[in-house]
């Protein structure tokens, strides 16, 4: 076992499988000299060479373009959105043609190809470098949306993601990117995508978080004297309903916590689900905490903007109040 943080578990996962696997090319903008902004693939470039891990343009579009005819001609490549909120130029790139290509040609071209974007706030970073757009593409058939909130979870998930026929969205909280460390195996090991973990069991509420949110999710748990679940759901798209549903009809309440903006953010499709599947056991309406309807706000305000663990910790008391 190693003691690792998030950046290290990616790094550890992208190391074994390139090892493994000689059609997996990384690229994105300074990726390859200086190791990725945050440097999650430093010195991958100079282990596996300059075909292997090379530097773009600063040409999102291009990239994503690029990449997906790499994955329809046989190859599997990685490549690095630096900011999510760079996601905009290469939307067409994702959801016309990557996300769609398996069907468009019935099969005959499938586009196997791992998109990796650090992702949400809580860095002090300035505009667009800070959203969680999870929802944009988890509305698009054909993409897989994943979001680990652990090194562990980020290792096992992202090897699945490598070895995954279709093109995945590998989201990474920055702002737990070296927040804490955990035992993560270095032998191989896979996660399953569509499969949620339940980080601790409770009989009183029910929490379903991802990312970064499920950090503060734990230290509202800490201060709360009722017996809370909390649901992880790693993967956004395709996620597990069904551990969401046999939490809360065990528990008949239900708190929702993200951090992308309330309306249309993805908690909106839980609340839903939980609605349709779970209505004669809910003890109270669906709680969401989130983040405010408006532009990420610069540094000084950005923790008020983000859900933490008092906003959540008063989600807790209204639903159990109800």
């Amino acid at each position: 076992m190693a003691n690792l943080n998030l950046v290290q578990a990616i790094n550890l996962a992208l190391i074994q499988e390139m090892e493994k696997n000689p059609d997996i090319v990384l690229l994105g903008e300074d990726i390859g000299v200086n190791g990725g902004v945050f440097r999650v693939t430093e010195g991958l470039q100079k282990r596996f060479g300059e075909k292997r891990v090379f530097d773009t343009p600063l040409a999102e579009s291009g990239i994503i373009g690029l990449s997906i005819g790499l994955a329809m001609g046989g190859l599997h490549p990685v490549p690095e959105i630096q900011f999510e909120g760079f996601l905009g130029p290469a939307y067409d790139q994702i959801c016309s043609h990557a996300a769609r290509m398996r069907s468009r040609t019935r099969g005959a071209f499938t586009v196997p190809m791992t998109i990796r974007i650090p992702v949400g706030g809580g860095i002090h970073a300035p505009e667009l470098h800070s959203d969680s757009p999870e929802a944009i593409y988890a509305h698009t058939p054909g993409l897989k949306v994943v979001m680990p909130s652990s090194p562990y979870d980020a290792k096992g998930l992202l090897v699945s993601a490598l070895r995954d026929p279709d093109p995945v969205l590998y989201f990474e909280p920055k702002r737990i990117y070296r927040a804490f460390r955990e035992e993560v195996p270095e032998d191989e090991y896979t996660l399953p995508i569509g499969k949620a973990r339940t980080v601790c069991e409770g009989t009183d509420l029910t929490i379903v978080s991802w990312g970064a949110s499920v950090v503060q999710c734990m230290q509202a748990i800490e201060k709360s004297s009722k017996s809370i679940e909390l649901i992880d759901l790693r993967t956004i798209y395709p996620f597990d309903m069904d551990a969401v549903a046999e939490s809360v009809k065990k528990t008949g309440r239900c708190v929702v916590v993200h951090e992308a903006p309330l309306t249309c953010g993805f908690g909106s499709e839980i609340a839903a689900r939980i609605m349709e599947k779970c209505f004669l056991e809910l003890e109270a309406p669906v709680q969401r905490v989130a983040g405010f309807d408006t532009t990420m706000p610069y540094y000084k305000l950005e923790l008020d903007y983000l859900p933490d663990a008092n906003r959540v910790a008063r989600a807790i008391e209204d639903c159990l109040a109800y």
